[in-house]
């Protein structure tokens, strides 16, 4: 039975990082698109942009929903991301119970 638990969790854990990864980088270009650091009409900074705001705006999307308004500040993705680390850490302790 580990034969197939294991990889199966080293697979889905490595996903989780990778779009934690993400996360974080759609959070700092924002960042740097609202600050004027980099402009948007940059092709490839665009299509960077999109990638990310279409990766992680479905998962953001329900938690804006339940936030209240702090005004300028979003702090939905650190939310996210505590409960993706939260998972991960709970999926980690029930595959190593079992193994």
């Amino acid at each position: 039975m580990d034969v197939i638990i294991l990889p199966l969790y080293h697979l889905i854990s490595w996903l989780l990082q990778a779009y934690l990864v993400c996360i974080f980088v759609s959070v700092v270009l924002s960042w740097l698109v609202t600050f004027n650091v980099i402009n948007t009409s940059n092709q490839f900074v665009y299509m960077v942009g999109n990638f990310l705001y279409r990766i992680t705006e479905p998962a953001l999307r329900p938690i804006r929903r339940f936030m209240p308004n702090l005004g300028g500040i979003d702090i939905s993705p650190v939310i996210l991301i505590l409960v993706i680390v939260f998972v991960q850490d709970v999926l980690g302790r029930l595959v190593y119970r079992f193994v």
